[in-house]
C-alpha cells in the first residue's frame, strides 16, 4: 500500500511539472509573433526593449496560471508560494534596474554630460551669413507647402496617383549645392501594396524651394523598401533583423548627387545613465532599391549624405547646452547666463551643408531673441551670432498684420543679412496653403516690415526702408567724378524688370539714360520735352545709367 501512494506522489510531481515548460514555449511563442510586428531594439537603453520584456514577463505570469489551473489536479501550494516569491523577487529587480538607471539618466546627476553634447563656437554675424546681393536663391518654401505642390506634381500621372500617394516627410537636401526638398511614393494602403509589391515603387518626387516648382522622378530600377511595405518588405524590419541591438532615430529619404535615392538611419547611443543624453553614433545607409545596408561611424559618414541629426534633437542639445553650463540647480533657480532656442527652426542650405538654424533667448522668455545658432546636420558643427531683436514668431505677427487685409499667414523664416542687417524673410501663404506673397522684417527693429509679390520686388522695398529709416546709410557717389549735359526729354517708359521700377529716359538726340524708381521717386516729375540737366555715366548698349537731374528753364 505505500508503494502504490509513493507511484502517485511520482506522477502527481511529474504532472505539475508541465505547466511551466509549456507557459516558457507558449510565451516565447507570443514574444517571437510580437517581435515580428513591435519590432522593439534588443537594447538595455531602449525603454521600448524594457516594455517589450515586462510584457513577455507578465504574459508568462498569466499563462503559467491558467496553465497550472487547467492541468493540474491539485496544486503543490508549497512548490507556487516559491514560484511566485521568485517572480516577485525578479520583478522588483527589474523595477528596482529601470528605476535606478532612469535616476542616473536624469539631469539632476549628469548636468555636465548633458551640457557638453554639443560644442559652440561663437562667431561674427556676418562671418556665417555673407551679406546678400539678391534673395532669390533663399528656399523659403515650407513642408506644408511642398506637400501641396509635391501632390500635384502627380496629379496628372493616372497610373501613379491610383496606386501611390506622395511621403508626408519631405527631407531637406543639398542637391549639388542648392536646395531641394524631396519625398519618395508611398503605398496607398494595404491593398495597393500587394497590387504592386513585385513591381516596387516607381519614383519620387522633388520640390524646388526657391521657385516652388515639383517634378515627379521615375527611376530605371524600382523601390522594393519602405516605410509603407508590408511583412519582408516593410523597411523598418528590414532594418531591425539586420541590426537588432540598433536604437534608431529615425528613416529620412534622401538622393546622392546623382539621384539615387537611400533612406539614412542614424543610431542613437545614450551617454548617461540607461536612457539620458541621447546623442548619434553612426548611420545606416540603406538601399531601398536592393535592400543592402551599411553602416558607417560619425566621423565616416559620405559628405553626400545631408540629414544625421534631426532638427529637434539638434534643439535639445542646444538647450541642455545653455541651461546646464552652471549646473542643473543653477538652471532651475538662479538661472545665471541660462539661454534656450525659441520653439522651431529652419533650414539654411550653406556650400553643399544644410544647417538647421534658430533663434537664442533667454530663458526668461521675453519674446526677444539675443541672438542665433546654426547647426550643421551632418557634422553637428554649431556657430552662434549673438544678435538681439525680434524671435520669430513676433516677426511672422508683425508681417501677418501688413497683409491682415488678405488673411495670408506667414511660414517660419529664414534669416538673410541685406547691407549688414540680420533680416527674417518669409513667405506668406493663402488658405489653401499656396504662396501668395514674400515679406521682409528687420530682427532689430521688427516694425520695419516690407512685402512684395516677388522675392526681388520684397528686397526693393525692403532696401528703400532701410534707407529712408537711417538703418543704413546709402553709399553715395561722387557726382563730380560723373559726365553731365543739358538735355531735352524726347520720351519716358516705365518698366518693370524683377519686381523693380526702372525709369527709362531717351533724349532727343537718341540717347538713353535709366535710374531705379525707388532711388529717386522725383523722376515722376519729368514730363516729354522737359530740359533737364543730367550726371550720368556711360553703360554698354548705349543705355547711361542716371544719378541725378535738375530742371532746366
Amino acid at each position: 500500500m505505500a508503494r502504490k501512494n509513493s507511484k502517485n506522489k511520482k506522477r502527481k510531481v511529474g504532472k505539475q511539472s508541465h505547466p511551466y515548460l509549456i507557459s516558457a514555449v507558449a510565451t516565447f511563442i507570443i514574444g517571437v509573433i510580437l517581435y515580428y510586428f513591435l519590432l522593439p531594439p534588443l537594447n538595455i537603453s531602449s525603454v521600448a526593449s524594457w516594455i517589450f520584456f515586462g510584457g513577455l514577463f507578465i504574459a508568462y505570469v498569466v499563462v503559467s496560471s491558467i496553465a497550472n489551473a487547467i492541468i493540474t489536479d491539485t496544486l503543490n501550494e508549497t512548490k507556487m508560494q516559491k514560484q511566485d516569491k521568485i517572480l516577485f523577487y525578479v520583478i522588483g529587480a527589474g523595477l528596482l534596474v529601470f528605476i535606478i538607471g532612469a535616476i542616473a539618466s536624469s539631469k539632476l546627476f549628469q548636468a555636465s554630460t548633458y551640457a557638453n553634447l554639443l560644442q559652440v563656437e561663437e562667431y561674427d554675424f556676418e562671418e556665417v551669413i555673407p551679406e546678400s546681393e539678391e534673395i532669390s536663391d533663399i528656399a523659403l518654401m515650407d513642408t506644408a507647402s511642398a506637400q501641396i505642390v509635391g501632390d500635384r506634381a502627380i496629379g496628372s500621372l493616372s497610373d501613379v496617383v491610383s496606386q501611390f500617394v506622395v511621403g508626408e516627410n519631405y527631407s531637406q537636401i543639398a542637391f549639388n549645392g542648392k536646395p531641394l526638398k524631396i519625398s519618395s511614393l508611398e503605398y496607398a494602403g494595404f491593398f495597393k501594396y500587394l497590387n504592386n509589391k513585385s513591381e516596387g515603387i516607381p519614383g519620387y518626387v522633388s520640390v524646388d524651394p526657391v521657385t516652388n516648382d515639383a517634378k515627379y522622378v521615375k527611376l530605371e530600377q524600382n523601390i522594393q523598401y519602405t516605410e509603407s511595405a508590408y511583412f519582408g518588405k516593410d523597411l523598418r524590419r528590414k532594418l531591425r533583423f539586420s541590426y537588432p541591438t540598433a536604437i534608431f532615430e529615425g528613416y529620412h529619404f534622401e538622393v546622392d548627387e546623382e539621384g539615387n535615392p537611400y533612406y539614412i538611419c542614424p543610431i542613437v547611443k545614450k551617454n548617461a545613465g540607461l536612457f539620458g543624453a541621447e546623442d548619434i553614433k553612426a548611420i545606416v545607409i540603406f538601399d531601398p532599391i536592393t535592400g543592402e545596408s551599411e553602416k558607417y561611424d560619425v566621423g565616416e559618414i559620405p559628405e553626400w549624405v545631408d540629414r544625421v541629426y534631426d532638427g529637434d534633437l539638434l534643439q535639445n542639445q542646444y538647450d541642455s547646452y545653455g541651461t546646464l553650463q552652471k549646473g542643473f540647480w543653477n538652471s532651475c533657480f538662479g538661472k545665471s547666463g541660462c539661454k534656450k532656442t525659441t520653439e522651431d527652426y529652419g533650414y539654411k542650405v550653406i556650400g553643399n551643408d544644410v544647417w538647421i538654424y534658430t533663434g537664442v533667448t533667454s530663458v526668461a522668455g521675453d519674446e526677444s531673441n539675443i541672438g542665433f545658432v546654426l547647426m550643421n546636420s551632418r557634422t553637428k558643427e554649431s556657430k552662434y551670432v549673438s544678435v538681439a531683436g525680434a524671435e520669430e514668431f513676433s516677426a511672422m505677427a508683425a508681417a501677418e498684420g501688413q497683409v491682415q487685409h488678405l488673411g495670408y499667414v506667414a511660414s517660419f523664416p529664414s534669416l538673410v543679412n541685406i547691407d549688414g542687417q540680420a533680416t527674417y524673410i518669409m513667405v506668406l501663404k493663402d488658405n489653401g496653403g499656396l504662396v501668395k506673397m514674400y515679406a521682409m522684417v528687420n530682427v532689430e527693429k521688427y516694425n520695419l516690415v516690407a512685402t512684395g509679390s516677388t522675392q526681388a520686388e520684397v528686397l526693393t522695398a525692403y532696401e528703400t526702408l532701410l534707407h529712408s529709416s537711417g538703418m543704413v546709410q546709402k553709399e553715395q557717389v561722387d557726382l563730380e567724378t560723373k559726365a553731365s549735359k543739358t538735355i531735352e526729354i524726347k520720351e519716358i517708359q516705365y518698366i518693370t524688370l524683377s519686381g523693380e521700377t526702372i525709369v527709362y529716359i531717351k533724349d532727343s538726340e537718341g540717347n538713353v539714360y535709366k535710374q531705379n524708381f525707388a532711388e529717386n521717386e522725383n523722376l515722376i516729375l519729368l514730363s516729354e520735352g522737359d530740359k533737364v540737366k543730367v550726371i550720368f555715366e556711360e553703360g554698354d548698349e548705349d543705355i547711361s545709367t542716371l544719378y541725378s537731374f535738375e530742371m532746366q528753364d
